[in-house]
């Protein structure tokens, strides 16, 4: 099969030219369905976060996601130390992986949210598995998935401290300037679920003030 590399997001022609080889049952309506669903994650490229990459232009949900995952990583080692366990990397890797796929249906799910449609439509056993992790994450009991809602929640202020942005664009529920209190209120909830997450939110607190970027 040709490859063709654009900068658009994917187009119908090389997709619709595998549509037209895949049947839509058994195993070609399978590899169909996976076929589109990778499309489908590439999108996530396209969807900006509030929070800046670099000085310059906004962070995609893939960065996001992918440096999430890297986060995770890294400090896998020091979370097991923690715990007093081990924990599950693999899962912890995909949970940072999936976990805003579900953003990109968010307005087919409706305001009450439920269950991503996407992930039940997959072929088993991916389908199954990433609804899973989907109600794991969701839940947020296990210590896995506690451990990356605490990155997740971290890695905003990271970026908005490395690349200088702050927080001027944001304000609080009774709309005043967000300071280190009020990101403490944000952020202590889910980072506190462990020493090193909480040590390094503090660090960026803190360095964030010095700098001018977060009022004390």
């Amino acid at each position: 099969m040709p490859c063709q590399e654009s900068r658009n997001s994917p187009g119908t022609g090389t997709l619709a030219a595998m549509s037209e080889m895949s049947g839509p049952h058994g195993a070609a309506g399978d590899r169909r369905r996976l076929f589109d669903f990778i499309a489908f994650t590439a999108r996530l490229r396209e969807v900006e976060r509030a929070n800046n990459a670099t000085a310059t232009r906004k962070e995609s949900v893939a960065e996001h996601s992918w440096h999430l995952a890297m986060v995770s990583w890294i400090l896998h080692t020091e979370f097991e130390r923690e715990a007093g366990q081990r924990l599950d990397l693999t899962k912890m890797l995909k949970l940072c992986l999936m976990h805003d796929l579900v953003e990109m249906d968010a307005a087919g799910r409706g305001a009450g949210g439920g269950e991503p449609p996407r992930f039940a439509s997959l072929p088993a056993p991916l389908g199954t598995e990433l609804l899973a992790l989907w109600r794991e994450y969701e839940e947020g009991r296990t210590p896995e998935a506690c451990l990356v809602r605490g990155v997740d929640r971290l890695n905003p202020a990271l970026m908005r401290c490395l690349t200088g942005q702050g927080w001027a664009d944001m304000t609080t529920d009774g709309n005043a300037p967000v300071d280190a209190e009020a990101l403490d209120g944000l952020q202590l909830p889910r980072v506190a679920v462990s020493e090193t997450l909480r040590t390094l939110y503090e660090e960026i607190r803190d360095a964030s003030v010095e700098g001018g970027l977060l009022p004390p």
